[in-house]
């Protein structure tokens, strides 16, 4: 069983032929309203390929009409939304420019993502058949709690170290590295994690590798259009180029590998064919607007 436990947001997303710099304004023809946080996210890309078993959300939204969106477009997706709480916070938001070229900038207001608390699961719910996916979008210290206890039931734990907060230490992210079976991050995001562990240097396969054998967790870092490269903590690696496209946005790409390698992992693959499956999707996500309506199906990925 899938369970992500993570972040909703609805996403407000405006086009334009090219993203603003600090201070200036540019205008858009209109913007579209669409459902996206990136535990959502990934919770709907393992859905739409999972063929296991079930995928768990469990989040918190507000009482408001985003939330009943958020709540009807995960159920629409085949994903479990029994543990979605709803408070009295505002459901969360994320402002999204995308330009021509089809890249983007985001900004979120964490709204009702910021109280999700340990309570929202039961322990009981645990098992050594869990993966567990979790992002950086809710509170840290419930997110490590919940990762603490799957992998003591011997679950395997995925975490998507997105976004790096400024404010995360060493500390915290050794005690992140160890609650891990599995960490995920960008080209930057390996460098700035690796770098609170003391590394130095400017090559993001070098930083990726020194926290897969610091941390000792396979450390897979995303490249965009150059593919993903897995580091094992034993030294073995193993890289996967991505299909050759003209993007037309990349909203959500990274959640889409995510949510494709936990139901890779889940449905017990070898990690050449996890990788493989995880770029193609992570691919196909970039051809459609928005962060979820190009999120592939199994069959897609066949």
């Amino acid at each position: 069983m899938i369970t992500v436990f993570g972040s909703i947001n609805v996403d407000l997303v405006a086009r334009v032929d090219t993203i603003p710099r600090p201070g200036e304004t540019v205008l858009a023809s209109g913007y579209a309203t669409l459902c996206g946080g990136k535990g959502a996210n990934q919770a709907v890309a393992a859905a739409r390929v999972s063929s296991a078993g079930r995928v768990v959300m469990v989040g918190r939204i507000g009482e408001d009409a985003f939330g009943g969106l958020c709540m009807d477009n995960l159920a629409a997706n085949g994903v479990m939304v029994d543990r979605v709480r709803v408070g009295a916070e505002p459901t969360g938001c994320a402002f999204i420019t995308v330009s021509a070229a089809g890249e983007n900038a985001i900004t979120v207001a964490s709204g009702a993502n910021a109280s999700l608390s340990v309570d929202a699961i039961p322990k009981a719910e645990f098992s050594a058949a869990t993966t567990l996916v979790l992002q950086m979008e809710v509170p840290f210290a419930a997110s490590l709690t919940v990762a603490q206890r799957v992998r003591a039931k011997g679950g395997r734990v995925i975490w998507n170290l997105a976004p790096v907060p400024d404010r995360l230490g060493a500390a915290e992210l050794r005690a992140l590295l160890d609650a891990t079976s599995v960490l995920v991050v960008n080209e930057h995001e390996a460098c700035a994690a690796a770098a609170r562990l003391g590394w130095v240097g400017d090559s993001f396969e070098e930083a990726t590798a020194f926290l897969a054998s610091t941390g000792g967790v396979t450390c897979i870092v995303t490249a965009g259009a150059r593919g993903a490269c897995a580091f094992h903590p034993d030294g073995a690696r193993q890289a996967v180029a991505a299909d050759r496209i003209r993007p037309v946005d990349t909203t959500g790409a990274g959640d889409t590998f995510v949510g494709i390698l936990a139901a890779g992992l889940d449905e017990g693959r070898d990690w050449s064919e996890v990788l493989a499956r995880a770029c193609r999707g992570a691919s196909l996500a970039c051809l459609e607007h928005g962060a979820q309506k190009g999120m592939p199906t199994a069959e897609a990925l066949s």
